[in-house]
């Protein structure tokens, strides 16, 4: 006797069967029975078992020499499948046919709308109890397939032998299988809705991945959450001393004498978390850690937005390196991307068969310059997708935040585009109204789900209220890069002293909108690559001269208002172009020049953190005063950070000539001792020692509208930062 259609035998036999769940496993019969049917292509016998003491149940039929059998049962009974393999072995198996739906109706009803804060606990693959049995559920959204299958270690990437089970309601395809346990390798096998297969498909949830070139998705335990923390909330706040260390960490540093091999993520833990900590910096900036196939791409083109990549080892190894960075007193933001994806088959592009993640209209969905896709921000699963990874990172590994890349390139619709490459928004303009909603909606999620963490936008457009929140008709970011003060000061800095004098606005300029954002000064990975050169080699002048304008520009940025940020090796005056495979030349803190912009910037570091007149008003107009900002004839300038009690004063005197300027005057708003806290002009940093005997001091004498006089030598090439005390 048998119970399957033949249309149902061919389609099984094929995997082309939609609905394998209708016709697989135990189904009752009218009598009180159950008919039981099993696809496993390789036995040579199927039996059904007693799952308490594999008693037999029944003998089951072949019904297809390519590997169905089914048979009756007495009732609808829990069993278990006594298997004998062409091979002569035996085993015991879990049908995973015989297990009811793995997503709740409440988790389906929130991925349908849109609004599940965290999928990543509902979707891709999770190791855990289902029925009292243990196993690993997959689940994954690709509503348009006409089948899917999870393939793997555990089924000889056979995608006939587990096709899912569709949930209507969401899009959402699952499955449990029984003995399946962390570690395992899968990927997901689809049939487009025509019926064509479509390549191998990693899980867009998956929280680890294999190392590339090998691009399997791998089970993973859920990581612990980490709770929230008071301490790491100081500290990412607007008010407090933030300096940012900007890390590629498979350049870093790298192990030489083996073969030029990446750091693990323990090592890492052990070499670079010190070391940062040693200079003073309060955060490290990693960029994107997620997997991703193209080492060229530094992560930015990644397509595992839930997986640390596996170049530095397994997770619980980048959670252990959050943790110890922690322990050091360092923050940890992470570069996170959104705003584009690659066109890998085994990724996202057309998940399946259709343009799922990303928009389908070329004018819409695809970046010329990076040749990626644009997710579609209008999609609520897609946004979901995207909420749910911000929430992961900061949740489950307890990063500090999320710096968000290229954030122009989603704000607009014709962004790097030619006119008839782009599509305008529903009124006409070239504001991409979905993306828009989507960086608020994040935020928005991110501020009230973990206020401790801060977001950080590469934005480079005068698009208004980035760091201002959703209410207020911001962004809801708290922090925008800025890019017009680099460009500006760094156009400048590049320019010879002598012609300094006619581009003095270029300098002083980033002052008129620095209130208008909460600004992160960033001398950034971009700036040191593709021919641009390193950050000493823009310097003018020779060798003395250009270390001198370096160490003179780091003391003017430390004393700018805005948090800063550094790119590794700027710190020690790198003096090649960045290079994503190499180590950086840490052999040059050696010499002494390179070891004294090494000193200069732990300096300017501790000063940023001791002196609240540095840090503390970086945002408000009451913590920033000019002293002069017209003497371009000798290329000066002066300024005064307070603190917001207005009890901490700091002055800050710009030289950026080789001339030693003697005797020069300088309106102060109070009279008594100031003392010269830094000079980069000091021997110690490799500069010429000219300087002001350790302390100024101020004469009870209105000058300049202010209320002392201050007269002080200005070293050449040189930044000066001097510290008011109150008498005793």
């Amino acid at each position: 006797m048998t119970m399957l259609d033949p249309h149902d035998v061919g389609l099984l036999r094929e995997g082309r069967h939609g609905d394998a769940f209708a016709v697989l496993g135990a189904h009752a019969r009218p009598d009180g029975t159950a008919w039981l049917a099993v696809f496993l292509p390789g036995a040579a016998q199927v039996a059904a078992a007693s799952p308490h003491d594999d008693t037999a149940l029944a003998a089951l039929q072949r019904r297809d020499p390519a590997g169905l059998f089914e048979g009756a049962l007495p009732g609808k009974v829990d069993y278990r499948l006594q298997v004998q393999w062409a091979d002569g072995s035996q085993g015991l198996l879990d049908d995973p046919y015989r297990f009811g739906p793995v997503l709740g109706e409440v988790d389906a009803w929130l991925l349908a709308e849109g609004s599940h804060l965290r999928p990543f606990e509902i979707l891709g693959a999770r190791a855990r109890e289902h029925e009292g049995v243990a196993g690993c559920a997959f689940a994954v959204w690709a509503p348009n397939a006409a089948r899917v299958s999870v393939v793997g270690d555990f089924n000889h990437w056979d995608g006939r032998r587990h096709p899912m089970r569709l949930r209507r309601e969401c899009g959402v395809w699952e499955i449990f299988l029984p003995g399946v346990t962390a570690g395992a390798r899968y990927k997901f096998e689809l049939l487009d809705r025509d019926g064509t297969l479509l390549p191998l498909k990693v899980d867009p949830y998956a929280r680890q991945a294999e190392l590339r070139p090998a691009s399997a998705s791998v089970v993973a335990p859920l990581p612990p959450l980490c709770p929230a923390s008071a301490q790491r909330q100081r500290a990412n706040a607007l008010d407090a001393p933030i300096s940012i260390y900007e890390v590629h960490l498979g350049s870093w540093r790298r192990k030489v004498e083996q073969g030029n091999r990446w750091l693990t993520w323990d090592e890492l833990a052990d070499e670079l978390v010190p070391y940062a900590a040693w200079m003073g910096f309060t955060h490290l900036e990693l960029l994107p850690i997620t997997e991703h196939p193209f080492d060229g791409s530094w992560g930015y083109q990644t397509l595992g937005l839930y997986a640390p990549t596996a170049r530095f080892g397994e997770p619980a190894g980048f959670a252990r390196f959050v943790a110890r960075a922690h322990d050091a007193g360092l923050g940890v933001l992470l570069d996170w991307v959104p705003a584009h994806f690659p066109t890998d088959e085994h990724g996202l592009v057309r998940f399946d068969g259709t343009p799922l993640y990303e928009y389908a209209d070329p004018r819409e969905g695809f970046h010329h310059d990076w040749h990626t896709l644009i997710y579609n921000f209008g999609r609520t699963e897609v946004r979901n997708f995207l909420v749910g990874s911000a929430l992961y990172w900061l949740e489950r590994y307890g990063v500090d935040g999320l710096r968000v890349d290229a954030v122009a390139s989603m704000l607009y619709r014709d962004y790097s585009r030619q006119p008839g490459q782009w599509l305008p928004n529903v009124y006409g303009g070239r504001e991409n109204l979905e993306a828009i909603a989507f960086l608020k909606r994040a935020n928005e999620v991110v501020g009230v789900q973990r206020p401790q963490a801060i977001t950080l936008a590469e934005e480079s457009t005068a698009f208004p209220g980035v760091s201002r929140p959703p209410y207020a008709g911001g962004l809801g970011f708290h922090f925008k890069w800025n890019m017009g003060w680099m460009h500006d000061t760094l156009k400048y800095m590049s320019r010879d002293p002598v012609h300094r004098r006619h581009h003095h606005a270029e300098m002083s300029f980033g002052l008129m909108y620095a209130f208008s954002e909460n600004f992160v000064l960033p001398l950034s990975h971009d700036e040191v690559v593709h021919g641009k050169g390193s950050m000493l080699q823009k310097m003018p002048g020779d060798r003395w001269q250009k270390f001198a304008n370096l160490r003179a520009y780091y003391g003017f940025m430390f004393g700018h208002p805005g948090k800063k940020l550094l790119f590794m090796g700027n710190e020690f005056a790198q003096e090649r172009e960045w290079n994503h495979d190499q180590s950086l030349d840490w052999h040059l803190t050696a010499d002494p020049l390179h070891a004294g912009v090494q000193s200069l910037v732990r300096d300017l570091n501790r000063l940023h953190r001791e002196l609240a007149a540095l840090h503390q008003g970086d945002f408000v107009p009451q913590g920033f005063e000019w002293i002069s900002h017209s003497d371009a004839a000798h290329s000066v300038l002066s300024f005064v950070r307070r603190s917001l009690d207005g009890r901490s004063l700091v002055l800050v005197v710009c030289n950026f000539t080789p001339v030693v300027r003697y005797g020069v005057r300088f309106g102060v708003p109070r009279a008594g001792r100031w003392r010269e806290v830094l000079s980069s002009d000091a021997a110690i940093y490799g500069g010429s020692g000219v300087g002001n005997l350790g302390e100024v001091v101020a004469e009870d004498e209105p000058w300049q509208g202010r209320a002392a006089t201050l007269t002080m030598t200005l070293p050449p090439l040189a930044c000066v930062v001097l510290a008011w005390e109150p008498a005793p």
